[in-house]
């Protein structure tokens, strides 16, 4: 394509319909920050911008959609970490390549995640969750959002520095496994804040401590798990991501536009609330922030032995 065509094209966009795919059900992080930014971009863009969900595969159905989609900007996709950094590392036979097929275009935020029990567990903090695992090893499940979720990430980080035998159930998104949490069919999970924290605070389940490498200040009183486990540190992180080859006008307004929301008082409320943050980063940071932790959770992974499934 000529650079001329290139900015023409984006001179031009939008003029039609936009779809944001999310790749995980509703009620998670990915999808109401999508639906948020999908809202704000419709009102700035005077077009039509919708948020379609394609689930199954740890996300990646979605993102293999998006990947094979024309990269003219009108197909998009919130990925995460899963989708766009540690499935090829768990999945076997990925469909698309997370690093060659796409163009990071903005990064949306991270999540702070909460390692909850049932209630039912006789455990009041991480190190009698620990010392609990270890006298009942195999007999106690964790639930995660799916293979490659941030979820099932900080189980299997949890059981590779504990040292201890849990199984691993996962699940279509976050809220059927937090519905199976609170019915006791599982008893432990590694959640996003926001999709959780209303059960811990009702009551229905015991939060035992943050995910994240230091307390959150949100909730200062709760610890992190790397106050018992140094050095353990999970946090679900989104971006938005086009088709490789879209146009560098199209991606730099994208990112721009997507920046502003992001900053609006009203979403830093939001973020703030569910114990997210966001960070300003050009696409090229992005892209080298997604590199270093597929790095990263691929070093992870092949510690542990996890094996693609």
């Amino acid at each position: 394509m000529s650079a001329q065509l290139a900015c023409a094209q984006g001179a031009n966009y939008p003029n039609r319909q936009i779809k944001i795919i999310s790749p995980f059900a509703t009620g998670g992080i990915a999808d109401g920050f999508s639906r948020i930014i999908a809202q704000a971009l419709s009102e700035s863009y005077g077009q039509s911008v919708i948020v379609e969900n394609k689930t199954g595969g740890g996300g990646n159905i979605g993102a293999d959609f998006v990947a094979k989609s024309p990269a003219d900007g009108y197909t998009l996709i919130m990925g995460s970490i899963g989708t766009h950094a540690v499935n090829p590392y768990l999945v076997k036979n990925m469909p698309y390549d997370p690093l060659k097929d796409f163009v990071p275009v903005v990064f949306v935020l991270d999540a702070e995640g909460l390692l909850a029990v049932n209630p039912s567990l006789p455990v009041k903090n991480v190190s009698e969750l620990i010392a609990y695992l270890k006298t009942n090893p195999g007999k106690v499940s964790y639930g995660s959002g799916g293979i490659g979720t941030a979820s099932h990430l900080a189980g299997e980080l949890f059981v590779m520095t504990a040292k201890v035998d849990m199984t691993h159930i996962p699940y279509k998104g976050n809220a059927l496994a937090i519905t199976d949490l609170i019915g006791g069919q599982t008893q432990v999970m590694f959640a996003t804040m926001p999709t959780i924290l209303p059960y811990v605070k009702s009551d229905k389940l015991r939060g035992l401590a943050v995910t994240g490498a230091t307390r959150d200040p949100s909730m200062p009183d709760l610890p992190s798990i790397s106050e018992t486990l140094p050095g353990f540190d999970v946090k679900n992180w989104i971006g938005l991501f086009a088709p490789v080859g879209t146009p560098p006008a199209i991606v730099k307004k994208l990112h721009d536009d997507v920046s502003k929301i992001m900053q609006q008082p009203a979403v830093q409320k939001k973020l703030e609330s569910e114990g997210a943050k966001y960070y300003a980063m050009t696409p090229e940071a992005f892209g080298a922030f997604q590199k270093k932790e597929s790095a990263r959770w691929g070093k992870i992974i092949k510690s542990a032995g996890i094996k693609p499934e």
